[in-house]
C-alpha cells in the first residue's frame, strides 16, 4: 500500500532519480564500426591524431594577402584550390594569391580578401572603395580547432552525426562504445491480452509493453518483453524473478490503490527498498521508484512502477525512467529536456499538483507557442500520438494566460 510519506513533490522525486544514477558504476563496453554508433554512448574519448585544421586554412573564395600591403593595388601571381598547397616561395609584398575555401594559405600571407570585395583588372586587384583587411581575417590558423593528441570528445558523449563527423575527421574506423543496459519489461493486468489475441469484450491489447520498447531503445537501452503478469501474486513474483538478469525493471499496472494493485506487495515480500511510492503530479500520481537487494546470483537491481494507464506510462518515463537510463548506458546525469514556450491559449490549473500534459508545440525561431491536445485522460493514446511534448502546468497557479511562458517536456 502506498505511504503518504513517500509520496514526493516533482522536484523531490527526480532528485532522488538523479542521486542514484550519479552513484552508478560504468557499464561494460565493446568496439563498434563508427556507422554502428549512432545514439550509443562513448566509452573511450577520441583525440585529435593532428592538428586541427592542418594547415591555415582560408574560409572564404578569394586573394591571400599581407594585410599591411592592401591600401594600393596587388598584383596576383597565382593560384591555390582546396587540396593543394602553394608551391612558390613567401608571398612577396604586393602581391596575391588567388584561393579557394578550405585551401592552405601561403606562407608569408595573413589574410583573405573575400572576391567580392575586391576590383579585378587583368592581373591585379584593388579592394573596393571602404573596404579594409585586418591580419588574420578570413582564416582559421593551424591547431585553433584542436592540437595533436588533444581530447575532441570525452567519454560520455552521446553519438550523433556531428560527433561521426569528428570521429571520422581524427581517422576513426572504430569506437569503444558502452553496452545498452537490458530493460525488463513487465505489464501487468487481467485485462490485457498479447498483439496476437483476439480481445475480448472487456480486455485491450497490451500496448504498454511496445510503446516502452520504443522508449528505451530511443533512451539507449536493450528493450526486453516479458510475458503478461496477471493480477495473482505467484505469478507476478515469479516473472519478476525472471527479469533479474537485467540491470533495470518496469512494470506497467498495478501500482495504484486497488483490490488487486500487488506490484508494491509483491516487490515487499522480495526485500525492495522503496524511494518513493508517488509523485505529486497529474497523470502518473502512483509512480514507485525502488531497489531490489542482490540475491547471491544477481546484483541489487533498481525498479520503476510506472502507471498502466499508457499516456501516464509514457510521461513517467520521459520525467524519470529516461534520465536514469540514460546514465546505466554511460551518459552524462542529467534530467529530462525541458524547454521554454508562450501559451497560445488560457487554461485551467491545479493548485498542490503538477500537471504534465499532452501537447504541440510550434518551433518557431522567435517565440515558440505551445497549444494542448484535446484529450479523453491518461488512456488516451490517440492524442497521444498526435502531441509531440507535454506542457508542465505548474502546481502553485490556478490559472494561466495566453501569452503566458511555460515549460515544456520534449520527448
Amino acid at each position: 500500500m502506498q505511504s503518504a510519506a513517500a509520496v514526493l513533490g516533482f522536484d523531490e522525486a527526480l532528485t532522488k532519480v538523479l542521486q542514484h544514477a550519479t552513484d552508478l558504476p560504468r557499464p561494460p563496453s565493446e568496439p563498434l564500426a563508427l556507422l554502428a554508433c549512432g545514439d550509443r554512448v562513448l566509452a573511450q574519448p577520441v583525440l585529435a591524431d593532428r592538428d586541427q585544421p592542418p594547415f591555415n586554412r582560408s574560409t572564404r573564395d578569394g586573394f591571400a594577402v599581407r594585410a599591411s600591403d592592401t591600401l594600393g593595388p596587388l598584383k596576383v601571381v597565382g593560384q591555390v584550390r582546396a587540396g593543394e598547397q602553394w608551391r612558390g616561395s613567401t608571398l612577396e609584398q604586393n602581391t596575391a594569391i588567388e584561393i579557394m575555401t578550405g585551401a592552405p594559405t601561403p606562407a608569408g600571407a595573413d589574410a583573405v580578401v573575400m572576391i567580392e570585395h575586391v576590383e579585378r583588372t587583368n592581373n591585379s586587384i584593388r579592394l573596393l572603395a571602404g573596404r579594409l583587411i585586418r591580419s588574420g581575417e578570413n582564416i582559421v590558423p593551424q591547431g585553433s580547432e584542436a592540437r595533436a593528441g588533444q581530447t575532441v570528445l570525452a567519454s560520455g558523449s552521446k553519438i550523433e552525426g556531428a560527433e561521426v563527423a569528428l570521429a571520422a575527421s581524427c581517422g576513426y574506423t572504430e569506437l569503444e562504445i558502452y553496452r545498452r543496459p537490458k530493460v525488463a519489461i513487465v505489464a501487468t493486468g487481467d485485462e490485457l491480452v498479447d498483439l496476437a489475441a483476439t480481445p475480448g469484450p472487456h480486455q485491450i491489447r497490451n500496448s504498454n509493453s511496445y510503446g516502452l520498447s520504443e522508449l528505451i531503445r530511443h533512451a539507449g537501452g536493450e528493450p526486453v518483453q516479458l510475458p503478461i503478469a496477471p493480477d495473482r501474486r505467484p505469478e507476478l513474483e515469479q516473472t519478476i524473478r525472471s527479469a533479474r538478469h537485467c540491470e533495470l525493471l518496469l512494470l506497467s499496472g498495478g501500482v495504484s490503490m486497488g483490490k488487486y494493485d500487488l506490484v508494491e506487495e509483491v516487490l515487499q515480500s522480495l526485500r525492495a527498498e522503496f524511494f518513493f511510492t508517488g509523485v505529486k503530479m497529474q497523470p502518473g500520481k502512483p509512480l514507485v521508484f525502488g531497489r531490489l537487494p542482490a540475491d547471491g546470483q544477481f546484483p541489487a537491481q533498481f525498479f520503476f512502477g510506472l502507471p498502466g494507464n499508457p499516456v501516464s506510462t509514457q510521461v513517467t518515463f520521459h520525467c524519470f525512467v529516461e534520465p536514469m537510463l540514460r546514465a546505466m548506458g554511460g551518459a552524462a546525469v542529467q534530467g529530462p529536456r525541458f524547454l521554454q514556450a508562450t501559451l497560445a491559449e488560457d487554461l485551467a490549473g491545479k493548485p498542490g499538483l503538477m500537471r504534465v500534459l499532452p501537447a504541440r508545440w510550434t518551433p518557431d525561431r522567435v517565440r515558440p507557442q505551445v497549444r494542448l491536445v484535446s484529450w479523453q485522460g491518461s488512456g488516451d493514446l490517440a492524442a497521444n500520438a498526435q502531441a509531440n511534448c507535454y506542457a508542465v502546468l505548474p502546481p502553485d497557479k490556478d490559472h494561466l494566460s495566453t501569452g503566458d511562458v511555460i515549460t515544456i517536456l520534449l520527448r
